[in-house]
């Protein structure tokens, strides 16, 4: 029997995504969205605040990166997540972390997370319940490591972070239990 839990985000898994931009200085600035998604095959969407720092970098330089986080990398991805670059000058610069620019983008491509997209603002969605950043993807970018010997991200090198929204808690992926558009074709003989 289930037991009724009232208003609950009950989407699991989400992404643990760093969204970085430069602003008007060049400064770096990263942030952490769970809220995103891919909408078409070369565009993604964030479901962030307009007051974010990192948010109004990328409305000014019109170009950002999406950064998977991965388990390696969880300490300085949440901490993306705490920080607010509104209130720390520093933020970027506190983790030690290294930044080389897209060479696709005017945007930050962060070096210790293994796979990246560069992105160009493709628009701006608003509505009385959201707002919404939606990029074209321009370029993808992988570390060796995290990629099968077809030349494809592999989940289970990849250790991505997933966001648990229940417990706000981090769970890493990777473990392959079928095929997408093959696990129910059984079905179809039906």
């Amino acid at each position: 029997m289930k037991k009724n839990l009232g208003v609950v985000p009950a989407v699991y898994p989400m992404p643990v995504l760093m969204v970085a931009a430069y602003d008007e200085n060049g400064k770096v600035n990263v942030m952490n969205a769970a809220w995103g998604m891919i909408c078409a095959t070369d565009k993604i969407a964030l479901f962030i605040d307009e007051e974010h720092k990192t948010t109004q970098n990328l409305l000014k330089s019109k170009a950002f990166t999406v950064s998977l986080a991965d388990k390696e990398h969880m300490e300085v991805a949440d901490f993306f997540g705490i920080a607010t670059g509104n209130k720390m000058d520093d933020k970027f610069e506190r983790t030690g972390y290294t930044a080389v620019k897209s060479e696709f983008v005017n945007a930050p491509v962060i070096d210790e997370f293994p796979v990246v997209m560069e992105c160009e603002l493709a628009e701006v969605v608003t509505s009385s319940t959201f707002y919404c950043i939606v990029g074209k993807i321009i370029n993808t970018a992988a570390e060796e490591a995290v990629l099968s010997d077809k030349g494809k991200v592999d989940p289970a090198k990849l250790n991505a972070l997933i966001f648990d929204q229940f417990q706000s808690s981090y769970y890493v992926s990777g473990e392959k239990v079928g095929r997408a558009w093959n696990a129910g074709a059984g079905l179809m003989k039906k």
